[in-house]
């Protein structure tokens, strides 16, 4: 393929919702995988060198990390800069008081062994929360649900052996993929979050898909407008986790 797009997220809603749901989702093209580089949030880049122990300890949280690391949903393709989820994570944290720096990791097409690929640059920031969105790349490319998952554990694994908490973003897949493929590939995700004792967000795009003005015509990346609502589930989901 020259180009690959991602599909929207999984609902833990009931199966015939879902296809209902995907109906109208149409298969288009993503760009070559390139990080989205945005204004209010940082990409990911290798960690600089620490500076030298101090005896005053940093203020709480004022230089914690939250890296939300994914494909093109998280890079907020098609959008201006500042325009992905991250960036109105970023905006709806420090409106709230919260000192987190919100860092989007997201590139353009990845599949969950790119997301494996990468992991390491994510632990060598020493994130406080890590919000994991993968998976769709793989789904549309047909493959073995088995190795996705697989990949998609290991991420999981090695972030929360680093001590960082994590979060897991779910998606889904249009119906011409078929019941049986779909509905493995729709239990993936709560079977990893209860493996992993992991908080989850069932569908990434709430309240945005088929919402007028919320998606892009390709009918899969949220709009501007529409990823303000994905910072909303996405901060929804992080609450428990987040301390001022």
């Amino acid at each position: 393929m020259n180009q690959t797009r991602v599909a929207p997220s999984l609902s833990t809603i009931a199966f015939v919702a879902l296809t209902s749901l995907a109906a109208s989702f149409l298969l288009s093209g993503c760009k070559p995988a390139t990080t989205h580089t945005e204004t209010t949030t940082s990409t990911l880049a290798p960690a600089p060198t620490p500076p030298a122990p101090t005896t005053q300890s940093p203020s709480p949280s004022a230089q914690d990390l939250i890296i939300c690391f994914g494909d093109s949903l998280t890079a907020g393709f098609g959008t201006d800069l500042g325009q992905s989820y991250p960036d109105h994570l970023q905006r709806l944290l420090d409106a709230q008081g919260y000192h987190y720096h919100v860092v989007n990791a997201g590139i353009s097409g990845n599949t969950t062994k790119d997301g494996l690929d990468r992991v390491q640059l994510v632990l060598d920031r020493h994130p406080k929360i890590v919000v994991v969105e993968f998976g769709g790349n793989d789904g549309l490319r047909g493959l073995p649900i088995e190795q996705t998952q697989a990949n998609l554990s290991s991420i999981l694994d090695q972030l929360q052996k680093s001590g960082t908490q994590v979060v897991l973003a779910g998606i889904t897949l249009p119906p011409s993929y078929g019941p049986d493929y779909i509905n493995k590939f729709n239990a993936m995700y709560p079977a990893l979050a209860k493996q992993h004792h992991v908080r989850f967000l069932p569908f990434l795009l709430k309240d945005v898909y088929g919402v007028p003005g919320d998606m892009q015509e390709d009918a899969t990346h949220a709009t501007a407008q529409g990823n303000k609502q994905v910072a909303l589930n996405v901060e929804d989901l992080l609450k428990p986790l987040l301390k001022k």
